[in-house]
């Protein structure tokens, strides 16, 4: 892995996933945020295992093709050359916010944390503020038409059942 992808990922979703996380369950403990950790009789151990597990899964295919195809990493400071219309961007414009989305659901189902909830939500919110108010605008500059035809056939949060396929392709 290079320097470039692993700064990446320590900085955007280290600080998402481990640091504010850690923020959170250290400034709720001894209070009834705090949440305790489930165990593996209960069905919220296996559901937080399960969205563990679907988000790392996520997050690497994502990264791969962004380091491969996309000749660049996630970070605004060192984006993608190339627009990423593969595996899983056929069917969901921000597959990568989806990945972390079910690793933070993961942390707050594994620590039984409404505090560590709460999190994922504002987490979700600030993303779909920032989303079509910064980050599309500046993949329109970019990458033009492709984008703008892209964005008109894949949607945003919700996955497509079917991929999407350029017509180019």
């Amino acid at each position: 892995m290079t320097w470039r992808l692993l700064r990446t990922i320590l900085i955007l979703p280290g600080t998402a996933l481990v640091f504010v996380p850690g923020a959170i369950l250290w400034a709720a403990a001894g209070t009834g945020y705090a949440g305790a950790w489930a165990m593996p009789g209960q069905i919220r151990f296996w559901a937080g295992v399960g969205c563990l597990g679907a988000g790392l899964f996520l997050a690497g295919w994502t990264m791969r093709l962004f380091a491969t195809v996309g000749q660049g990493t996630p970070a605004p400071w060192d984006p993608p050359r190339k627009l990423v219309v593969r595996g899983p961007y056929r069917h969901v414009r921000n597959p990568m916010i989806s990945s972390v989305l079910f690793m933070l659901a993961g942390e707050a189902l594994l620590y039984q944390s409404w505090a560590l909830a709460a999190w994922g939500l504002f987490f979700f919110a600030a993303n779909a503020v920032y989303f079509p108010l910064s980050e599309e605008k500046g993949l329109e500059r970019r990458f033009g038409g492709d984008y703008r035809t892209y964005k008109a056939n894949v949607r945003r949060w919700i996955p497509r059942i079917r991929p999407w396929r350029p017509a180019d392709e």
